[in-house]
C-alpha cells in the first residue's frame, strides 16, 4: 500500500517501511513459536528502530499498523514527533459493530466455527479485494496485482493461525484504549488524519501533499 506514497516524501525525509513478523517479506515463525499480538509486534518494531539508532520519528499509523503504531507511541513518547492516522480506531465509540462482530464473537470464543467465519471471508482473495474495492471512487483504476500478491502472502503455510492469532489478540486493544487516549490528552501529538480503508490507492498524491504540509509545520526535516 505505502509503495507509492514512499517516492513522494523520500525526497525530504528518511523513509522506514518495515513489514512486521508474518507480513511481506518478513519471517512468519509458527504461532507456537512467537506471538502474534500488537504489543510484542511493537516491541519488535521497538527493536528494529533501535537497531538502526532511530531516536526520534513520527509514525503512519493504517489498520494492524494503526494499533502496532499506538501501543509504540504509548511505550516511547518522548520519540514521537507526529502521527498520521489512516482508518485506525482508540475508541469503542469509532468501532462498527456490525462489521466487528466477527471479529468480537472469536475475541469471546475461540473456537473452529467462529474462526471459520474470519476465513470465510476476511483471508479469502474476495474479502481482500473488497478491502481494496470498498469506497473507491473508480474500482478500474484499482490494480489486481494489489489482492493477488496479497493472496499469495496469505496462502503461505502457517499464515492463517497467524492471521487467526492477530485478530484474536485484537481484544487486548480494547484494554489498551484508555492508555492510548491518556496518551493523546497528555502528550498531544500532532496528528494528520485521514479517512479511506486502502486510501492509498486512490488518493495518494492527496494525502503526500497533505503529509508533506503537516509534516512541514510539526517536525524538522532529515
Amino acid at each position: 500500500m505505502f509503495r507509492n506514497l514512499i517516492p513522494v516524501l523520500a525526497n525530504e525525509y528518511y523513509v522506514i517501511a518495515p513489514d512486521f513478523p508474518g507480513y511481506g517479506e518478513s519471517a512468519a515463525p509458527s504461532v507456537n513459536d512467537f506471538e502474534y499480538s500488537y504489543e510484542r509486534l511493537a516491541i519488535v518494531t521497538e527493536k528494529f528502530i533501535e537497531k538502526l539508532n532511530i531516536s526520534s520519528y513520527a509514525i503512519y499509523l493504517s489498520d494492524i499498523g494503526a494499533s502496532i503504531g499506538f501501543w509504540l507511541a504509548v511505550m516511547h513518547p518522548e520519540r514521537v514527533t507526529a502521527l498520521v492516522v489512516q482508518n485506525g480506531e482508540a475508541h469503542f465509540e469509532a468501532l462498527d459493530m456490525e462489521f466487528s462482530k466477527g471479529l468480537f464473537d472469536y475475541g469471546e470464543d475461540r473456537s473452529e466455527k467462529n474462526a471459520q467465519v474470519l476465513l470465510d471471508w476476511l483471508l479469502t482473495i474476495e474479502g481482500t479485494k473488497w478491502h481494496y474495492l470498498h469506497g473507491v471512487r473508480d474500482p478500474s483504476r484499482i490494480s489486481p496485482d494489489n489482492w493477488v500478491i496479497d493472496r499469495a502472502n496469505q496462502d503461505r503455510p502457517g499464515n492463517k493461525d497467524i492471521q487467526l492469532s492477530i485478530l484474536y489478540n485484537a481484544k487486548k486493544n480494547l484494554d489498551a484504549y484508555a492508555d492510548w487516549q491518556k496518551y493523546f490528552r497528555k502528550q498531544q501529538p500532532p496528528m494528520l488524519i485521514t479517512r479511506g480503508h486502502f486510501a492509498l490507492e486512490e488518493e495518494v498524491d492527496r494525502i503526500g501533499s497533505l503529509m508533506h504540509e503537516f509534516l512541514e509545520r510539526t517536525i524538522n526535516k532529515k
